[in-house]
């Protein structure tokens, strides 16, 4: 299953559910956005040629991150850029956000373990600005 969560204008975020399929390859994110998300299904023996990535100047404005749930169970509370609430979903083991836009906080519901991605280099708290949800 896939879910997006969106504003009128905007794509906050993606959402692969653990039990997604499908087979050969699909981008769930347009070309524009500065980290790029896919799914791929592929039987044995198929061959992805060996090959390296060329040096491609890139501008990035805001740093957009993907998550793997491991393990656990995870809340993820979605808000727009101007920290207005939208909407929460739980993630579970195996699933695999991308948070592209807008702004977002977690509650940890189970022992969780995740794993990162996001662009770098990660500047600590020059990176985000924090705010308490309580006053959205």
């Amino acid at each position: 299953m896939l879910v997006k969560i969106k504003t009128e204008d905007k794509l906050i975020a993606i959402i692969i559910r653990a039990d997604y399929s499908k087979e050969g390859i699909e981008f769930f994110t347009p070309d524009e956005f500065s980290q790029q998300l896919a799914y791929m299904n592929r039987p044995a023996g198929y061959t992805i040629m060996p090959h390296v990535h060329n040096p491609v100047p890139r501008e990035v404005h805001f740093t957009q991150e993907v998550l793997l749930i491991r393990k656990g169970k995870v809340k993820v509370d979605f808000y727009t850029q101007e920290r207005k609430y939208l909407e929460s979903k739980v993630l579970s083991t195996g699933d695999v956000i991308l948070l592209a836009d807008g702004g977002h906080g977690f509650t940890i519901l189970e022992p969780t373990e995740m794993i990162e991605i996001k662009q770098g280099p990660y500047l600590g708290e020059h990176d985000k600005t924090k705010f308490d949800h309580d006053t959205c």
